[in-house]
């Protein structure tokens, strides 16, 4: 968690191979497998609200969103360490980090999503992504990497290619940082998220 803060000081963002371990990894990977063969994903948007539209030249990846109240145990599990987080997060930068919105999110062999910034045009309350990688075995060859530039605000040519492995968590300022995701050339499994302001 230290290194992690330091990063977010120093950088705006961090990427942390293996913070969260192997075995609670692969198990949040079964429930995310689990909830797509029972029929519960559904193809990502673009927007929010009665602006939000499938776009698929932009995005192709299909969804969960995790309900409050309906949780499986791994999915509580893992929100009860991002709260500890959250707190060290508004301790270290007095952020004023009051909730969190995530889901599930796959990427079908040849899914991608171009470059954009994740907080939407004209909105304020989302302050910092969280990602988690679900894909064990992530091999170089298989794609899916998070192209992040690393220059706050701008796509300066400046960048780092983050491989989506297993346990590797990242966090960066939603606002700032422009990325995209690449790619992939098998199925890629993540749980996206973001820590918000209130209203």
């Amino acid at each position: 968690m230290v290194e992690l803060m330091n990063a977010m000081e120093r950088d705006g963002w961090a990427a942390m191979p293996g913070c969260v371990s192997d075995a609670d990894s692969r198990r949040l990977k079964q429930e995310c497998e689990t909830a797509e063969a029972a029929g519960a994903f559904h193809r990502a948007g673009v927007g929010r609200g009665e602006n939000r539209q499938v776009r698929e030249a932009i995005r192709s990846d299909h969804v969960l969103w995790l309900q409050t109240g309906e949780l499986a145990v791994e999915q509580g599990l893992y929100l009860a360490k991002l709260e500890l987080l959250r707190l060290a997060l508004n301790e270290r930068f007095f952020l004023g980090l009051f909730d969190f919105e995530g889901h599930f999110a796959i990427y079908p062999e040849g899914g991608f999503y171009k470059v954009h910034l994740d907080r939407p045009t004209g909105t304020h309350d989302r302050i910092i992504t969280v990602i988690l990688y679900l894909n064990p075995d992530w091999q170089p060859g298989d794609g899916g990497e998070l192209k992040l530039w690393t220059t706050c605000g701008t796509q300066d040519g400046t960048f780092e290619l983050i491989e989506p492995r297993m346990g590797t968590l990242v966090c960066f300022l939603a606002g700032d940082f422009w990325h995209e995701v690449l790619p992939a050339f098998k199925p890629r499994m993540s749980i996206t998220g973001w820590f918000s302001r209130a209203h």
